[in-house]
Formats: structure tokens, C-alpha cells, sequence
């Protein structure tokens, strides 16, 4: 792993004479991504030995030349450390996997500056994170929304976020999604492909969109229906993701008629009169979407070995189906 206060000295030979400099210290030092190199060149850590000056990106390189790198110290981030507990699923020195809770943000922002899962990751990875893009900070290479559950995996160094990210946009990750909609979707298993764009008059929602936004398209199967007197009530599905876009899934079951129970922006119908009693009560007392990351699989940026790891579901969406009554399929 490359120590993020070294300095390298990069030989030019005729093989590689007349190549960007960009692209000659991508190749000669891998763990680096190309973004942060590109960095490092315009903030003057890149210099021609021979004559001491400051580097372009775009310089064509000259055999016999000599560039001298130098990484600075990763900064201290601005998030603070915080000593907030997490399920930790799996850990190596390059990336880890959190099972997430409920309720925790991601990443720290205007109304959440502190008790998301960055800080968390700032303490229990301290001394372990070698920088991303030069601050020592944990690589978030996906989110998942505050109050969806489930798994989570972020880089601890700038190659494995890079090996990481490219999974993410050629969709070869694999991401199973368990979730609890209302009614009983028709057919029981179908693909939904839309656009996801903002929505056209509501900016905390997306929206499917014929003309902009981006590409999407989620796999569901209905595993269980649950009714009361026949009539149905809810079903526990599977989501399985083929791009990961904002609100994807929720986004997708809202638009086929079939929102998660208790999402608050996208299943805003009232609970139908005919259900009753206890089940009544614990689908309206099911205050965010029942949504939950269930499985991840990967290949592991660094050693090549494919991953694959499961979660059970939260206790608050075990309770939910256990309230309900299944229906034969």
C-alpha cells in the first residue's frame, strides 16, 4: 500500500516517451486514482526533476526525464470521529461492511453535521485509512437512505474505492433489496424500467420521468401476500437492483401502484377502512419505509475474491410481518 507521505521518482523511458504525464504516473503507481493524480499535478506536487518546474497533466513526456511525486500527508477530515456503535459484517485492511441501522445517516450534511455513519467510521477506522482523494477519510461508494436498513461497503484507500466504484457503474454489483409494499403487485414477479428524474414540482421527491433523469430499472418477486378477510393488505417482496439510483426502489413500487409501507414521501394513501384491528395498527404505527439492503456481492477490489454476504431483517420489519397474515400464493 503506498504510504501517503512518500516521495517517488518516476523514470521516463523511450517506451513511454511522447505519453501524457497523467496516464505515466497512473501506470506507475496504481494505488493512486487518476483524479487524485491530476490533483497532485495541478497543486504543484509533480515537478521535472532536472529544472524543479511544476508539472501539466497533459505534458507529453520526454525519455530520459525524471519526475519527481510527491504525496502529501492525508488531511484530517472535516467530520469529527464519534464513538457511535456499528455492526460491523466484515473488515479487511482495505474496505469494511456495516450492517446499517435504521435512522442513521450516511453522510454528514446541513441538517445531519454529526451522528451519521461517517463519523462513526472516522473512530473505528482510525489508523487504518490511508486517505481517499488525500483526506483520511472512509470512501463512501454508495449510499443507502437514513431510514432504509441493511448493508453498506466503504473504501479504506483510494484503490479500493476506485475498484469498488467501477463495480457500481458497470452494475456488476450484486444488491437484493427485502422490502414490505402495500397490496399484492400484478404479476407477482416483473421488471420496472423507468427514468428517475427530481420531481417536477416536489424537490425532496423523485419522480419516474419520460423525459430526463436517469436510466433505472429494479427486479421484483412477491415471496409472501398477506390479506386480512381475503382482501389484500400487503406482500413481502424482493428488489433486485440493476442500477442504483436515488429513492430507486421505492421510487419504482410507488409507480406501479404499490409504495412501501411507511415511506413517508412516496405512500401517502390512508390505510383502507376494511383493515382492522392489530394489523391495522401496526401498518400505521410503521413510521419509515420498510426497506432493507438484505444481500451485497462483489468481487473484491484488491484480491479478486467474490464476496457475498447476507442480512437478516431488522427486528422492526420481523414484527411488522409477523403481525400479518399470510396468504397462499
Amino acid at each position: 500500500m503506498v504510504s501517503m507521505s512518500d516521495i517517488f521518482h518516476i523514470n521516463i523511458g523511450p517506451d513511454l516517451a511522447g505519453s501524457r504525464l497523467d496516464k505515466v504516473l497512473a501506470g506507475a503507481l496504481p494505488d493512486i486514482s487518476r483524479s487524485r493524480l491530476k490533483a497532485l499535478i495541478e497543486e504543484g506536487h509533480v515537478r521535472e526533476q532536472q529544472n524543479g518546474a511544476p508539472a501539466s497533466p497533459s505534458r507529453k513526456v520526454k525519455n530520459g526525464e525524471i519526475y519527481q511525486v510527491t504525496i502529501p500527508e492525508a488531511e484530517d477530515p472535516d467530520p469529527q470521529p464519534e464513538n457511535i456503535p456499528l455492526d460491523i459484517v466484515f473488515e479487511d485492511e482495505h474496505l469494511v461492511i456495516v450492517n446499517k441501522a435504521p435512522g442513521m445517516v450516511v453522510h454528514p450534511a446541513a441538517g445531519s453535521p454529526s451522528g451519521t455513519l461517517v463519523n462513526a467510521l472516522l473512530h473505528h477506522c482510525r489508523g487504518t485509512l490511508s486517505g481517499i482523494g488525500g483526506v483520511k477519510r472512509p470512501g463512501i461508494v454508495h449510499r443507502i437512505d437514513k431510514d432504509t436498513s441493511g448493508l453498506l461497503i466503504v473504501a479504506k484507500n483510494d484503490k479500493a474505492h476506485n475498484g469498488l466504484a467501477e463495480q457500481f457503474a458497470d452494475h456488476s454489483i450484486d444488491r437484493i433489496y427485502t422490502a414490505i409494499c402495500k397490496g399484492h403487485p400484478t404479476p407477482l414477479h416483473n421488471r420496472i424500467e423507468g427514468n428517475i428524474a427530481r420531481h417536477p414540482t416536489d424537490r425532496k421527491r423523485m419522480a419516474v420521468s419520460k423525459t430526463g433523469g436517469k436510466w433505472a430499472a429494479t427486479h421484483y418477486k412477491t415471496v409472501t401476500h398477506y390479506a386480512q378477510n381475503g382482501k389484500p393488505v400487503a406482500s413481502r417482496i424482493e428488489c433486485k437492483l440493476e442500477t442504483g439510483r436515488t429513492h430507486q426502489v421505492r421510487v419504482h413500487m410507488a409507480h406501479i401502484g404499490h409504495p412501501l409501507v411507511g415511506d413517508p414521501v412516496y405512500s401517502r394513501s390512508a390505510i383502507g377502512n376494511s383493515i382492522k384491528g392489530p394489523v391495522r395498527a401496526a401498518l400505521l404505527g410503521f413510521k419509515r419505509q420498510a426497506l432493507h439492503a438484505r444481500t451485497l456481492g462483489f468481487i473484491h477490489p484488491i484480491s479478486g475474491e467474490a464476496f457475498k454476504f447476507d442480512s437478516d431483517l431488522p427486528y422492526d420489519m420481523k414484527q411488522l410481518l409477523e403481525t400479518l397474515s399470510p396468504y397462499e400464493l
